[in-house]
């Protein structure tokens, strides 16, 4: 299915913000050609950097403040023996329950429309308590040399400024194999399953959907043909107890007792200034000041 037919059979409806979007990759078609994530970098505008690693193919290392679109290169023997190439566009996945929403002290990070995971820089204070927070390592805050203001966190934005506008994103909009598909969720997981059952039956016994139940589900789905965990995925990844705790638990608790606390100053202060005006208690009289000349 090209992408022209693709977007015309699962068209979201930007009128609708609880319409629930999602990306697919089908990794089975990716060339590596990198593509997305130059499209990625001009459309947000972030910065280029020459930061590569020995050994590897890949023009970035990992995801970082001003990288928010990855193809990650996997080079493996199958079980037969035979050298395999393996690539996965990686970037933020949107969780339905997302680590570093529930991390962030300052809601910066927020469930937005159209299930997308939502960043507000402005709000973003730099603690970077999101980070180990995400088990696929997707979010970053800049800490680069190259960054002369406040650090702030980056990520992936699902393009939310071009979808919101009945636009696809930039990765799938110059995506030259199709790989890159853009729809409403659940249209999007009935193909990635029949995919699924097409490539089996071309003998690929370990391909599978990811995202569908993971964390909620994502909203960066992907068709593999090998299990999660050869592409560096986390098979059944949940959020720390303690965390949740202590975003829904404890933190609404000392928000409650500092807003208390701030109350109670005000209370205090605008007593203090009603008793000491004028250097009188209340019901007092002002006691006349004494003449110069007595």
């Amino acid at each position: 299915m090209g992408r022209t037919a693709t977007l015309a059979a699962w068209r979201p409806d930007p009128g609708n913000p609880k319409q629930q979007v999602a990306m697919l990759v089908d990794t089975t078609e990716c060339i590596g050609c990198k593509a997305c994530e130059v499209a990625c970098k001009q459309w947000n505008q972030n910065e280029y950097r020459i930061n590569q690693e020995l050994g590897t193919y890949q023009s970035h290392p990992s995801l970082d403040a001003q990288t928010w679109t990855l193809i990650k290169f996997i080079e493996r023997e199958d079980e037969d023996g035979v050298n395999q190439w393996l690539m996965q566009k990686h970037n933020c996945m949107h969780c339905s329950e997302a680590g570093c929403v529930t991390a962030c002290p300052t809601d910066a990070l927020h469930y937005g429309d159209y299930g997308v995971v939502t960043l507000d820089q402005e709000k973003c204070i730099g603690c970077a308590y999101c980070e180990p927070a995400c088990p696929f390592d997707a979010i970053h805050v800049d800490k680069s040399a190259f960054r002369q203001t406040a650090q702030k966190a980056g990520k992936c934005t699902l393009c939310f400024d071009r979808i919101s506008n009945a636009m696809q994103p930039a990765c799938v909009s110059t995506c030259p194999t199709d790989c890159i598909k853009y729809g409403d969720r659940g249209e999007l997981l009935k193909w990635a399953y029949a995919r699924v059952e097409q490539l089996k039956a071309m003998g690929y016994a370990n391909a599978n959907v990811y995202g569908d139940k993971e964390l909620g589900g994502l909203h960066e789905l992907y068709v593999l043909l090998e299990k999660p965990e050869v592409y560096g995925l986390p098979v059944n990844p949940t959020l720390s107890k303690r965390l949740t705790f202590w975003k829904y638990g404890l933190q609404p608790v000392g928000k409650a007792i500092l807003g208390a606390a701030l109350f109670g100053m005000v209370i205090n202060w605008f007593a203090a200034r009603r008793t000491f005006k004028g250097g009188h208690g209340p019901g007092e009289e002002a006691e006349a000041p004494a003449s110069l000349h007595d």
